[in-house]
């Protein structure tokens, strides 16, 4: 198998990829039997309790797929599932794309182990370009199997745990090859509108509100990425020598670091939930990765508002926009202005 799908890239890439997701299928107990188990810790009890009551309200309240996912557990005993490694030029935002069967072509290349994302982050630093190497805690693989819960998934609270459940699946109801940036803010829509209405229906004001001052910050922490970015391409399209414009990038990233110190310590009252990402290198690579999963977000809530919070009305509006030509998909999305 992996050698019949080395035309895209290397056999031992794929072989890596197929032994990491082979040994997690096969480690897969269902949930319902562990949930009754008496030797199952009831720390773990509760969180597959939750979970399974969070993947009901998946199919029946947003409309997501009804099939095996989500309803086996598999306990992978490290803090990552996957590791993605993203590049980019030393003097670009647009991201180095790897192309799959299946999957298309995605601004990053997965590992299970996180030695051999390091040794391929390496090679491309090697090669002069900017990488980003992110911790990845869940996956889909777009309902072509039955994609369990994992450990990684419930290490923390149950908005958490139903926030990744509803953006994987939303990931198995619609998917376009070769627009990650689409897929991801159409399953961050999904996972964020779906998550809201989860917390109404089970009457969890306080997590609500939890979670809305949490969405607040990561749109004021998108907008900070947005400015620097636009910074940067005046930069990078900028007729300054390579020294001259590797200072510049510099200084816009510095900058970057003060704006949201200024924004965590007034607007954020302290809230210090993001310095760790700020603390850690910026580079194009890390900044092209992150955009990838917001810059579209506001659009297609705006739809699925226009689409009168009705689930099948908005996935029926977004599969007609994914149908377009991609030049034209994010600007229909963009200036949509009825749900049909």
């Amino acid at each position: 198998m992996a050698s019949g799908l080395a035309g895209c890239t290397s056999v031992s890439y794929y072989a890596q990829s197929l032994e990491g997701h082979v040994r997690i299928m096969a480690a897969r107990e269902n949930v319902g039997r562990l949930i009754h188990d008496p030797s199952t810790p009831e720390v773990l009890r509760a969180k597959l309790t939750s979970a399974s009551a969070i993947r009901r309200f998946a199919t029946d309240e947003l409309a997501l797929p009804d099939n095996s996912s989500y309803r086996s557990y598999v306990d992978i005993g490290r803090d990552n599932v996957t590791f993605a490694v993203f590049a980019a030029p030393q003097f670009s935002l647009t991201p180095m794309t790897w192309c799959f069967p299946v999957f298309g072509c995605v601004p990053y290349r997965g590992y299970f182990s996180q030695k051999s994302a390091a040794e391929s982050a390496g090679d491309l630093r090697r090669k002069g370009l900017d990488v980003y190497v992110s911790g990845v805690t869940a996956y889909s693989t777009l309902g072509w199997f039955s994609d369990p819960l994992l450990s990684t998934m419930l290490r923390q609270d149950d908005t958490y745990i139903a926030s990744l459940i509803f953006h994987e699946l939303a990931h198995q109801k619609i998917y376009v090859n070769n627009d990650s940036a689409f897929n991801e803010a159409f399953a961050v829509a999904v996972e964020t509108s779906g998550v809201r209405k989860w917390l109404r229906v089970t009457g969890n004001r306080a997590g609500l509100r939890r979670y809305e001052a949490g969405r607040k910050r990561s749109a004021d922490f998108l907008g900070l990425i947005a400015q620097t970015r636009d910074e940067l391409r005046q930069v990078y399209g900028s007729p300054r020598a390579p020294q001259q414009m590797a200072a510049a990038k510099t200084a816009t990233i510095d900058k970057l670091r003060v704006r949201y110190r200024q924004m965590r310590d007034g607007r954020w009252a302290g809230y210090r939930g993001y310095d760790a990402w700020f603390n850690s290198p910026i580079n194009n690579a890390k900044l092209a990765a992150t955009s990838v999963y917001g810059e579209q977000v506001p659009a297609f809530l705006r739809l699925y508002d226009l689409c009168s919070g009705d689930y099948p009305r908005f996935y029926a509006s977004v599969r007609r926009i994914a149908a377009l030509p991609q030049p034209s998909r994010a600007e229909a999305l963009r200036t949509a202005t009825t749900c049909n």
